[in-house]
């Protein structure tokens, strides 16, 4: 059954656009709360990241919560995996996230952890939408939920990532620049960084409530790669607006993206004895990356884009360790969520104990060359019963061999028809991608 307003990330769109509306999130959280309630006493964590529509929405959460009868406990800004954290240790209900991730400031969303620090399993939030779209009611007076702060949220979060890595690990002479997207981290990465004895040189630290993920972060590598050579500096790390995604730039000011990163944490655990199960990707994630764990020995499997399928397989197939080419890197081994500054102490780690640099350790891995056309469409396709465009997928994979690869998928929120080829060479790879970009706007569009 398909659920009316959860995605597969919560609820996301257009600050003022229903449903991320003032009214929508009261009765969003009434509606959280009764579900909570019906399971005894308990309060609800609230945490957001620094756009400025998250002081509406964490007030309209705290008054349906409230009407509903349940306790909640204020985080303020907090990085997404914080809210994981803080809800598992806590022993809280649940934890709600006020945030839109690398979405520009306009946008805002809503995202739920259960007492696990994990997804809220599909039953809850089907019973959620039920009270959503029932009556809403205020329970008497003396049962209302009462509001408290979390004072010291951002400490207890900054102890359990600098735990993620041995303490025998010493950073000093590391020097690193940061860039925080002017998100929920910039509170939080500095310190984490510069107290496992690192030198720190933080950027996109000054958020405004509009400059979320603007011209920075992960999402915008470009401007950290500058100053990474500007400073000198061993390494940049780069997060985005909620602290959930993470991409790196060595020292030679070389972009170092998700997939790259994973293969580096994949060889760690590899090496240490500790990598359980198979590494997890998605349908996107490079064939470099596949053929580089291939030869060590380690199984890749793809789940569907996004960070819930890739949890999905990973607990299915007993893993610890998957993500996405965005930046997006679940290690279960060290906590429950895709976490941007977990996975960078990671690398961190493995950087100082191999003595080798961020730059020496992706070079295992032979990223080959990845062209993604769009092609618009007006009307729901499935491509994969298009004869005449299976039939050109076949030709091109069948040229392509071993050493290549093609993805034809319709988007889930546009009216696209995503074509994606990969292969070891370029021109080879923009040829056939455009080729077959063609024959589906000529099957479907036309």
């Amino acid at each position: 059954m398909a659920k009316k307003y959860f995605g597969t990330d919560g609820i996301r769109g257009k600050v003022g656009d229903y449903p991320i509306t003032p009214d929508f999130m009261l009765k969003l959280g009434w509606a959280t709360g009764r579900v909570f309630a019906n399971e005894g006493n308990g309060f609800v964590l609230v945490g957001k990241d620094t756009r400025i529509s998250g002081y509406m929405f964490e007030a309209a959460l705290e008054a349906g919560l409230s009407a509903a009868g349940v306790d909640t406990k204020m985080l303020g800004p907090m990085p997404t995996p914080g809210i994981a954290y803080l809800t598992r240790t806590l022993r809280a209900k649940a934890g709600i996230v006020i945030s839109a991730s690398h979405n520009p400031y306009y946008d805002n969303g809503i995202k739920f952890f259960s007492v696990e620090g994990t997804k809220l399993p599909d039953e809850v939030e089907y019973k959620i939408e039920q009270y959503i779209d029932s009556p809403m009611t205020t329970v008497e007076s003396s049962k209302l939920g009462k509001v408290k702060r979390v004072v010291d949220a951002a400490g207890r979060y900054i102890e359990f990532c600098k735990a993620t890595v041995p303490t025998k690990l010493d950073f000093k002479g590391m020097r690193i620049v940061i860039d925080c997207a002017h998100g929920a981290t910039y509170h939080i990465a500095p310190h984490v960084f510069s107290e496992v004895g690192a030198e720190v040189v933080t950027i996109g630290a000054e958020p405004n409530g509009l400059n979320i993920n603007d011209e920075c972060g992960a999402t915008k590598p470009e401007i950290l790669a500058a100053k990474v050579l500007e400073y000198r500096a061993d390494l940049g790390i780069a997060l985005d607006g909620d602290g959930d995604r993470v991409i790196m730039v060595d020292q030679k000011g070389e972009i170092v993206d998700g997939d790259e990163l994973i293969y580096i944490i994949a060889k760690s655990r590899l090496k240490s004895g500790k990598l359980n199960g198979p590494v997890v990707g998605t349908l996107m994630t490079n064939l470099g990356m596949e053929h580089a764990l291939q030869k060590e020995g380690v199984k890749l499997l793809r789940a569907k884009v996004g960070d819930r399928y890739v949890m999905e397989m990973l607990t299915a197939e007993n893993g610890i360790l998957g993500g996405e080419g965005s930046g997006h890197i679940i290690c279960l081994d060290r906590t429950t969520t895709g976490d941007g500054i977990i996975s960078a102490l990671q690398v961190l780690a493995e950087m100082r104990d191999t003595g080798k640099s961020l730059h020496e350790l992706k070079s295992g891995m032979e990223k080959y060359p990845q062209v993604l056309i769009n092609v618009r469409v007006g009307r729901k396709v499935d491509i994969d019963k298009v004869d005449s465009v299976q039939k050109a997928v076949a030709a091109v994979e069948k040229k392509l061999g071993d050493s290549g690869r093609v993805l034809l998928r319709a988007s889930g929120t546009e009216p696209l028809i995503r074509v994606m080829v990969e292969g070891s060479n370029r021109e080879d790879v923009e040829k056939y991608a455009q080729q077959l970009a063609n024959d589906v706007k000529k099957a479907i569009v036309a």
